[in-house]
Protein backbone atom coordinates (compact mmCIF):
# COMPACT_ATOMS: atom_id res chain seq x y z
CA UNK A 1 0.00 0.00 0.00
CA UNK A 2 1.38 3.39 -0.98
CA UNK A 3 2.49 5.62 1.89
CA UNK A 4 1.59 9.06 0.50
CA UNK A 5 3.19 10.99 3.37
CA UNK A 6 6.48 9.23 2.75
CA UNK A 7 6.22 9.85 -1.00
CA UNK A 8 5.52 13.54 -0.36
CA UNK A 9 8.52 13.73 1.99
CA UNK A 10 10.73 12.18 -0.69
CA UNK A 11 9.47 14.66 -3.29
CA UNK A 12 9.93 17.76 -1.14
CA UNK A 13 13.42 16.63 -0.11
CA UNK A 14 14.46 16.03 -3.72
CA UNK A 15 13.21 19.39 -4.91
CA UNK A 16 15.28 21.10 -2.19
CA UNK A 17 18.40 19.04 -2.91
CA UNK A 18 18.34 20.16 -6.55
CA UNK A 19 19.48 23.60 -5.29
CA UNK A 20 22.07 22.51 -2.74
CA UNK A 21 25.63 23.78 -3.04
CA UNK A 22 27.98 21.35 -4.74
CA UNK A 23 30.03 20.48 -1.65
CA UNK A 24 26.89 19.68 0.35
CA UNK A 25 25.54 17.57 -2.52
CA UNK A 26 28.84 15.67 -2.79
CA UNK A 27 28.91 15.06 0.96
CA UNK A 28 25.34 13.73 0.83
CA UNK A 29 26.17 11.52 -2.15
CA UNK A 30 29.24 10.00 -0.47
CA UNK A 31 27.32 9.39 2.75
CA UNK A 32 24.60 7.51 0.85
CA UNK A 33 27.27 5.61 -1.09
CA UNK A 34 29.00 4.37 2.08
CA UNK A 35 25.64 3.22 3.43
CA UNK A 36 24.62 1.27 0.31
CA UNK A 37 28.07 -0.36 -0.03
CA UNK A 38 28.01 -1.58 3.58
CA UNK A 39 24.45 -2.82 3.13
CA UNK A 40 25.32 -4.69 -0.07
CA UNK A 41 28.28 -6.34 1.66
CA UNK A 42 26.24 -7.34 4.72
CA UNK A 43 22.99 -8.45 3.10
CA UNK A 44 23.50 -9.29 -0.58
CA UNK A 45 25.29 -12.63 -1.17
CA UNK A 46 26.52 -11.70 -4.65
CA UNK A 47 28.28 -8.51 -3.54
CA UNK A 48 29.61 -10.11 -0.35
CA UNK A 49 31.34 -12.82 -2.37
CA UNK A 50 32.53 -10.36 -5.02
CA UNK A 51 34.04 -7.94 -2.48
CA UNK A 52 35.75 -10.70 -0.49
CA UNK A 53 37.23 -12.21 -3.66
CA UNK A 54 38.71 -8.80 -4.52
CA UNK A 55 39.92 -8.24 -0.97
CA UNK A 56 37.73 -5.14 -0.63
CA UNK A 57 35.89 -4.18 2.55
CA UNK A 58 33.07 -1.61 2.82
CA UNK A 59 35.39 0.85 4.59
CA UNK A 60 37.55 0.91 1.45
CA UNK A 61 34.76 2.62 -0.52
CA UNK A 62 34.32 6.11 0.92
CA UNK A 63 33.78 8.32 -2.16
CA UNK A 64 32.75 8.14 -5.80
CA UNK A 65 36.41 7.82 -6.87
CA UNK A 66 36.78 4.68 -4.74
CA UNK A 67 34.08 3.00 -6.85
CA UNK A 68 36.67 2.51 -9.57
CA UNK A 69 38.18 -0.25 -7.42
CA UNK A 70 35.03 -2.30 -8.03
CA UNK A 71 34.25 -4.22 -11.23
CA UNK A 72 31.57 -3.20 -13.71
CA UNK A 73 28.50 -5.47 -13.62
CA UNK A 74 26.52 -6.16 -16.77
CA UNK A 75 23.00 -7.40 -17.40
CA UNK A 76 23.95 -11.00 -18.21
CA UNK A 77 25.83 -11.29 -14.93
CA UNK A 78 22.75 -10.09 -13.04
CA UNK A 79 20.50 -12.54 -14.90
CA UNK A 80 22.82 -15.41 -14.08
CA UNK A 81 23.03 -14.49 -10.38
CA UNK A 82 19.55 -13.06 -9.82
CA UNK A 83 18.77 -14.93 -6.58
CA UNK A 84 22.04 -13.86 -5.02
CA UNK A 85 21.46 -10.23 -6.09
CA UNK A 86 18.45 -9.89 -3.75
CA UNK A 87 18.93 -8.77 -0.15
CA UNK A 88 18.61 -11.46 2.55
CA UNK A 89 16.64 -8.92 4.58
CA UNK A 90 13.56 -9.38 2.37
CA UNK A 91 11.29 -12.19 1.28
CA UNK A 92 11.18 -12.00 -2.50
CA UNK A 93 7.44 -12.74 -2.41
CA UNK A 94 6.89 -9.47 -0.53
CA UNK A 95 8.72 -7.40 -3.13
CA UNK A 96 7.41 -5.79 -6.29
CA UNK A 97 8.85 -7.31 -9.45
CA UNK A 98 9.70 -5.13 -12.45
CA UNK A 99 11.03 -6.11 -15.85
CA UNK A 100 12.92 -4.26 -18.54
CA UNK A 101 11.39 -4.19 -22.01
CA UNK A 102 13.75 -6.84 -23.30
CA UNK A 103 14.28 -4.98 -26.57
CA UNK A 104 17.45 -7.06 -27.01
CA UNK A 105 15.41 -10.25 -26.59
CA UNK A 106 16.42 -10.80 -22.95
CA UNK A 107 14.43 -8.86 -20.33
CA UNK A 108 16.02 -8.21 -16.95
CA UNK A 109 13.99 -8.83 -13.77
CA UNK A 110 14.44 -6.68 -10.68
CA UNK A 111 12.79 -6.31 -7.30
CA UNK A 112 11.94 -3.24 -5.22
CA UNK A 113 10.25 -2.46 -1.91
CA UNK A 114 7.18 -0.27 -1.44
CA UNK A 115 9.37 2.56 -0.13
CA UNK A 116 11.64 2.27 -3.16
CA UNK A 117 8.61 2.41 -5.45
CA UNK A 118 7.50 5.63 -3.76
CA UNK A 119 11.01 7.06 -4.09
CA UNK A 120 11.04 6.26 -7.81
CA UNK A 121 7.70 8.03 -8.34
CA UNK A 122 8.90 11.08 -6.42
CA UNK A 123 12.11 11.21 -8.47
CA UNK A 124 10.05 10.99 -11.64
CA UNK A 125 7.83 13.87 -10.53
CA UNK A 126 10.76 16.13 -9.60
CA UNK A 127 11.76 16.29 -13.26
CA UNK A 128 8.18 16.97 -14.41
CA UNK A 129 7.51 19.60 -11.76
CA UNK A 130 10.72 21.39 -12.74
CA UNK A 131 9.16 21.89 -16.18
CA UNK A 132 5.93 23.26 -14.75
CA UNK A 133 3.66 20.30 -14.03
CA UNK A 134 0.91 21.13 -11.55
CA UNK A 135 -0.93 18.92 -9.08
CA UNK A 136 -4.12 18.37 -11.09
CA UNK A 137 -2.85 18.83 -14.64
CA UNK A 138 -4.39 16.49 -17.20
CA UNK A 139 -1.41 14.24 -17.88
CA UNK A 140 -1.56 11.75 -20.75
CA UNK A 141 1.20 9.19 -21.34
CA UNK A 142 1.51 7.21 -24.57
CA UNK A 143 3.18 4.05 -23.32
CA UNK A 144 3.20 0.26 -23.28
CA UNK A 145 0.28 -1.48 -21.49
CA UNK A 146 2.48 -2.95 -18.74
CA UNK A 147 2.91 0.61 -17.39
CA UNK A 148 -0.83 1.21 -17.07
CA UNK A 149 -1.06 0.32 -13.37
CA UNK A 150 1.58 2.72 -12.11
CA UNK A 151 -0.90 5.28 -10.72
CA UNK A 152 -2.74 4.29 -7.54
CA UNK A 153 -6.54 4.27 -7.20
CA UNK A 154 -6.42 7.31 -4.89
CA UNK A 155 -4.26 9.22 -7.39
CA UNK A 156 -6.74 8.49 -10.17
CA UNK A 157 -9.72 9.36 -7.99
CA UNK A 158 -8.29 12.71 -6.88
CA UNK A 159 -6.45 13.42 -10.12
CA UNK A 160 -3.25 14.26 -8.21
CA UNK A 161 -0.24 13.75 -10.51
CA UNK A 162 -2.25 10.95 -12.09
CA UNK A 163 -1.18 9.93 -15.61
CA UNK A 164 -3.85 8.71 -18.02
CA UNK A 165 -2.26 5.95 -20.11
CA UNK A 166 -2.86 5.56 -23.84
CA UNK A 167 -1.57 2.37 -25.44
CA UNK A 168 1.31 2.83 -27.82
CA UNK A 169 -0.14 -0.12 -29.75
CA UNK A 170 -3.42 1.68 -30.48
CA UNK A 171 -3.70 3.00 -34.01
CA UNK A 172 -2.91 6.70 -34.29
CA UNK A 173 -6.54 7.61 -35.07
CA UNK A 174 -7.63 6.10 -31.73
CA UNK A 175 -4.84 7.95 -29.92
CA UNK A 176 -5.91 11.23 -31.49
CA UNK A 177 -9.55 10.66 -30.55
CA UNK A 178 -8.55 10.02 -26.92
CA UNK A 179 -6.35 13.10 -26.79
CA UNK A 180 -9.07 15.30 -28.28
CA UNK A 181 -11.44 14.07 -25.58
CA UNK A 182 -9.02 14.53 -22.64
CA UNK A 183 -7.31 17.71 -23.88
CA UNK A 184 -4.06 17.06 -21.96
CA UNK A 185 -2.07 19.80 -20.26
CA UNK A 186 0.99 17.52 -20.44
CA UNK A 187 1.59 15.04 -23.24
CA UNK A 188 4.13 12.38 -22.34
CA UNK A 189 5.39 9.25 -24.06
CA UNK A 190 7.95 7.40 -26.13
CA UNK A 191 9.69 9.91 -28.38
CA UNK A 192 9.00 7.89 -31.53
CA UNK A 193 5.31 7.66 -30.62
CA UNK A 194 5.11 11.41 -30.21
CA UNK A 195 6.77 11.87 -33.60
CA UNK A 196 4.34 9.49 -35.31
CA UNK A 197 1.44 11.27 -33.62
CA UNK A 198 2.71 14.70 -34.74
CA UNK A 199 3.07 13.51 -38.34
CA UNK A 200 -0.53 12.30 -38.36
CA UNK A 201 -1.81 15.51 -36.76
CA UNK A 202 -0.06 17.57 -39.43
CA UNK A 203 -1.39 15.33 -42.19
CA UNK A 204 -4.97 15.67 -40.90
CA UNK A 205 -4.49 19.37 -40.14
CA UNK A 206 -5.70 18.84 -36.56
CA UNK A 207 -4.98 21.76 -34.24
CA UNK A 208 -7.22 20.90 -31.28
CA UNK A 209 -4.53 19.11 -29.23
CA UNK A 210 -2.50 21.80 -27.49
CA UNK A 211 -0.63 20.61 -24.37
CA UNK A 212 1.26 23.13 -22.26
CA UNK A 213 4.41 21.06 -22.73
CA UNK A 214 5.60 17.69 -24.01
CA UNK A 215 7.82 15.09 -22.32
CA UNK A 216 9.65 12.52 -24.40
CA UNK A 217 11.80 9.62 -23.34
CA UNK A 218 12.63 5.90 -23.55
CA UNK A 219 14.61 6.45 -26.75
CA UNK A 220 16.66 9.06 -28.59
CA UNK A 221 15.10 11.88 -30.54
CA UNK A 222 17.09 14.02 -32.96
CA UNK A 223 16.80 17.81 -33.06
CA UNK A 224 14.87 17.85 -36.33
CA UNK A 225 12.18 15.50 -34.97
CA UNK A 226 11.98 17.37 -31.67
CA UNK A 227 11.43 20.70 -33.45
CA UNK A 228 8.84 19.11 -35.72
CA UNK A 229 6.82 17.80 -32.73
CA UNK A 230 7.08 21.21 -31.05
CA UNK A 231 5.89 23.00 -34.20
CA UNK A 232 2.89 20.72 -34.75
CA UNK A 233 1.75 20.75 -31.11
CA UNK A 234 2.79 24.37 -30.39
CA UNK A 235 4.49 23.36 -27.14
CA UNK A 236 8.06 22.93 -25.82
CA UNK A 237 9.50 19.40 -25.79
CA UNK A 238 11.49 18.27 -22.72
CA UNK A 239 13.65 15.18 -23.08
CA UNK A 240 14.22 12.77 -20.19
CA UNK A 241 16.63 9.86 -19.75
CA UNK A 242 15.43 6.90 -17.74
CA UNK A 243 15.53 3.14 -17.35
CA UNK A 244 13.30 0.58 -15.68
CA UNK A 245 16.11 -0.34 -13.30
CA UNK A 246 16.72 3.17 -11.96
CA UNK A 247 13.75 5.28 -13.12
CA UNK A 248 14.63 8.87 -14.10
CA UNK A 249 18.38 9.45 -14.29
CA UNK A 250 18.74 12.74 -16.16
CA UNK A 251 16.31 15.33 -17.49
CA UNK A 252 15.94 18.69 -19.13
CA UNK A 253 14.66 21.73 -17.24
CA UNK A 254 12.98 24.63 -19.11
CA UNK A 255 16.40 26.04 -20.06
CA UNK A 256 17.03 22.87 -22.11
CA UNK A 257 20.76 23.39 -22.37
CA UNK A 258 21.87 19.99 -21.09
CA UNK A 259 20.52 17.24 -18.80
CA UNK A 260 20.42 17.45 -14.99
CA UNK A 261 21.59 14.17 -13.46
CA UNK A 262 19.85 12.76 -10.37
CA UNK A 263 23.14 12.47 -8.48
CA UNK A 264 21.40 12.53 -5.10
CA UNK A 265 19.90 9.15 -6.05
CA UNK A 266 22.39 7.68 -8.54
CA UNK A 267 26.12 8.00 -9.06
CA UNK A 268 26.66 8.16 -12.81
CA UNK A 269 30.11 7.50 -14.26
CA UNK A 270 31.24 7.69 -17.89
CA UNK A 271 34.03 5.25 -18.71
CA UNK A 272 36.12 4.22 -21.71
CA UNK A 273 36.74 0.66 -22.91
CA UNK A 274 39.39 0.21 -20.20
CA UNK A 275 36.95 1.22 -17.46
CA UNK A 276 38.64 4.58 -16.83
CA UNK A 277 36.50 7.69 -16.44
CA UNK A 278 36.51 9.97 -19.48
CA UNK A 279 36.98 13.74 -19.45
CA UNK A 280 34.32 16.38 -20.07
CA UNK A 281 33.02 16.27 -23.62
CA UNK A 282 34.27 12.74 -24.30
CA UNK A 283 32.02 9.80 -25.08
CA UNK A 284 31.82 7.13 -22.38
CA UNK A 285 29.77 4.13 -21.39
CA UNK A 286 27.31 5.01 -18.62
CA UNK A 287 27.90 3.14 -15.34
CA UNK A 288 25.39 3.59 -12.50
CA UNK A 289 25.48 3.01 -8.75
CA UNK A 290 22.04 3.40 -7.20
CA UNK A 291 21.83 5.09 -3.82
CA UNK A 292 18.23 4.02 -3.19
CA UNK A 293 17.93 0.37 -4.31
CA UNK A 294 18.31 -1.82 -1.22
CA UNK A 295 16.13 -4.84 -2.03
CA UNK A 296 18.32 -5.38 -5.09
CA UNK A 297 21.32 -3.01 -5.15
CA UNK A 298 22.97 -1.88 -8.37
CA UNK A 299 26.68 -1.16 -7.83
CA UNK A 300 28.69 -0.10 -10.91
CA UNK A 301 25.98 -1.33 -13.21
CA UNK A 302 26.44 -0.91 -16.98
CA UNK A 303 23.04 0.40 -18.07
CA UNK A 304 23.87 -0.22 -21.74
CA UNK A 305 24.04 3.39 -22.94
CA UNK A 306 26.68 5.83 -24.05
CA UNK A 307 26.75 9.49 -23.00
CA UNK A 308 28.89 12.60 -22.64
CA UNK A 309 29.58 14.24 -19.23
CA UNK A 310 29.65 18.00 -18.74
CA UNK A 311 31.21 20.25 -16.10
CA UNK A 312 28.90 23.15 -16.91
CA UNK A 313 26.32 24.83 -14.69
CA UNK A 314 22.73 25.43 -15.73
CA UNK A 315 21.37 28.97 -15.65
CA UNK A 316 18.13 27.68 -14.06
CA UNK A 317 19.84 27.73 -10.65
CA UNK A 318 19.70 23.98 -10.01
CA UNK A 319 23.07 22.62 -8.98
CA UNK A 320 22.58 19.00 -10.05
CA UNK A 321 25.53 18.15 -12.34
CA UNK A 322 24.92 17.97 -16.08
CA UNK A 323 25.47 15.58 -18.93
CA UNK A 324 25.51 16.78 -22.52
CA UNK A 325 23.52 14.05 -24.23
CA UNK A 326 22.77 10.35 -24.27
CA UNK A 327 24.22 9.22 -27.58
CA UNK A 328 22.51 5.87 -27.71
CA UNK A 329 22.49 2.30 -26.57
CA UNK A 330 25.47 0.15 -27.33
CA UNK A 331 23.23 -1.84 -29.66
CA UNK A 332 22.28 1.28 -31.64
CA UNK A 333 25.78 2.40 -32.58
CA UNK A 334 26.92 1.59 -36.10
CA UNK A 335 30.48 0.46 -36.77
CA UNK A 336 31.94 1.00 -40.23
CA UNK A 337 34.56 -1.36 -41.72
CA UNK A 338 37.26 1.31 -41.35
CA UNK A 339 36.60 1.54 -37.60
CA UNK A 340 34.55 4.75 -37.58
CA UNK A 341 31.51 4.91 -35.27
CA UNK A 342 28.15 6.38 -36.26
CA UNK A 343 25.80 7.31 -33.44
CA UNK A 344 22.03 7.21 -34.09
CA UNK A 345 22.02 11.01 -33.91
CA UNK A 346 24.73 11.29 -36.58
CA UNK A 347 22.92 8.86 -38.83
CA UNK A 348 19.50 10.50 -38.54
CA UNK A 349 21.04 13.91 -39.29
CA UNK A 350 22.51 12.46 -42.47
CA UNK A 351 19.11 11.06 -43.43
CA UNK A 352 17.49 14.46 -42.86
CA UNK A 353 19.96 15.95 -45.34
CA UNK A 354 18.90 13.54 -48.09
CA UNK A 355 17.31 15.59 -50.88
CA UNK A 356 14.30 13.25 -51.10
CA UNK A 357 13.83 12.92 -47.34
CA UNK A 358 10.56 14.85 -47.47
CA UNK A 359 9.07 11.82 -49.23
CA UNK A 360 10.15 9.36 -46.53
CA UNK A 361 7.57 8.70 -43.82
CA UNK A 362 9.66 6.35 -41.65
CA UNK A 363 12.94 4.46 -41.92
CA UNK A 364 14.72 1.72 -40.02
CA UNK A 365 18.32 0.64 -40.46
CA UNK A 366 19.83 -2.53 -39.02
CA UNK A 367 23.51 -3.38 -39.17
CA UNK A 368 23.65 -7.13 -39.73
CA UNK A 369 27.40 -7.39 -40.26
CA UNK A 370 30.27 -4.97 -40.25
CA UNK A 371 29.86 -4.57 -44.01
CA UNK A 372 26.09 -5.09 -44.32
CA UNK A 373 23.35 -2.53 -43.57
CA UNK A 374 19.67 -3.30 -44.17
CA UNK A 375 17.24 -0.42 -44.73
CA UNK A 376 13.48 -0.57 -44.48
CA UNK A 377 11.85 2.57 -45.87
CA UNK A 378 8.20 3.54 -45.76
CA UNK A 379 7.44 6.20 -48.37
CA UNK A 380 4.72 8.83 -48.35
CA UNK A 381 2.09 9.02 -51.06
CA UNK A 382 3.03 10.63 -54.40
CA UNK A 383 6.73 9.87 -53.94
CA UNK A 384 9.27 9.50 -56.75
CA UNK A 385 9.93 6.03 -58.17
CA UNK A 386 11.54 3.64 -55.69
CA UNK A 387 14.49 2.91 -57.96
CA UNK A 388 15.28 6.65 -58.08
CA UNK A 389 15.12 6.91 -54.28
CA UNK A 390 17.35 3.85 -53.90
CA UNK A 391 20.05 5.08 -56.28
CA UNK A 392 20.05 8.60 -54.83
CA UNK A 393 20.08 7.41 -51.20
CA UNK A 394 23.04 5.11 -51.77
CA UNK A 395 24.91 7.96 -53.47
CA UNK A 396 24.01 10.35 -50.63
CA UNK A 397 25.19 8.04 -47.84
CA UNK A 398 28.33 7.21 -49.78
CA UNK A 399 29.14 10.92 -49.99
CA UNK A 400 28.13 11.79 -46.40
CA UNK A 401 30.17 9.04 -44.77
CA UNK A 402 32.89 8.66 -47.44
CA UNK A 403 32.00 5.00 -47.91
CA UNK A 404 33.93 2.63 -50.12
CA UNK A 405 31.11 0.67 -51.75
CA UNK A 406 33.50 -2.22 -52.32
CA UNK A 407 33.61 -2.64 -48.52
CA UNK A 408 30.01 -1.82 -47.59
CA UNK A 409 26.67 -3.19 -48.78
CA UNK A 410 23.48 -1.16 -48.40
CA UNK A 411 20.37 -3.28 -48.92
CA UNK A 412 17.30 -1.06 -49.31
CA UNK A 413 13.74 -2.39 -49.09
CA UNK A 414 10.55 -0.39 -49.50
CA UNK A 415 7.82 -1.53 -47.10
CA UNK A 416 4.19 -0.72 -46.36
CA UNK A 417 4.77 -0.39 -42.64
CA UNK A 418 7.56 -0.47 -40.04
CA UNK A 419 6.21 -2.20 -36.92
CA UNK A 420 6.99 -1.20 -33.36
CA UNK A 421 9.17 -3.58 -31.40
CA UNK A 422 7.57 -5.68 -28.65
CA UNK A 423 8.18 -2.95 -26.05
CA UNK A 424 6.21 -0.45 -28.13
CA UNK A 425 9.19 1.56 -29.37
CA UNK A 426 10.21 2.41 -32.91
CA UNK A 427 13.97 2.11 -33.08
CA UNK A 428 15.32 3.86 -36.17
CA UNK A 429 18.85 2.50 -35.79
CA UNK A 430 19.84 -0.96 -34.50
CA UNK A 431 23.11 -2.86 -34.63
CA UNK A 432 23.48 -6.61 -34.21
CA UNK A 433 27.23 -6.31 -33.74
CA UNK A 434 28.84 -7.04 -30.40
CA UNK A 435 31.69 -4.58 -30.00
CA UNK A 436 33.19 -2.15 -27.48
CA UNK A 437 35.06 -0.30 -30.23
CA UNK A 438 32.90 2.81 -29.89
CA UNK A 439 34.35 3.64 -26.48
CA UNK A 440 37.27 6.10 -26.41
Amino acid sequence: MTNYFRALYYLNSMIKRAYWKQDRLTEYQNKRLRKIIKYAYDYVPYYHKKFRKLGIKPLDIKTKKDLNRLPIIRKDEIRENLKEMISKEFNVNDLKMLSTSGSTGKPLLLYITGAESEFRKAKHLRANISCGQKLQDRWVVITAPHHFGEATKLQRMLGFYAPTPVSVFNDVATQISTLERIKPDILDGYSSSLLILAKELEKREIETIRPRFIIGGAELIDDYSRHFVEKVLSAPFYDQYSSVELERMAWQCPVRQEYHMDVDAIIIQFVDKNGDEVSEGERGEIICTSLFNYAMPFVRYAIGDVGIPSNGLCTCGRTLPLMKVVEGRRDSLLLLPDGRILTPRTFTIAMRMFKFYRYIDQFHVRQKKRDLFEFNIKMKDNSPEENIIEVELVAHLKKMFKLDMNDVRLEIKFVEDIPLDKSGKLMAVVSELKSDAFLT
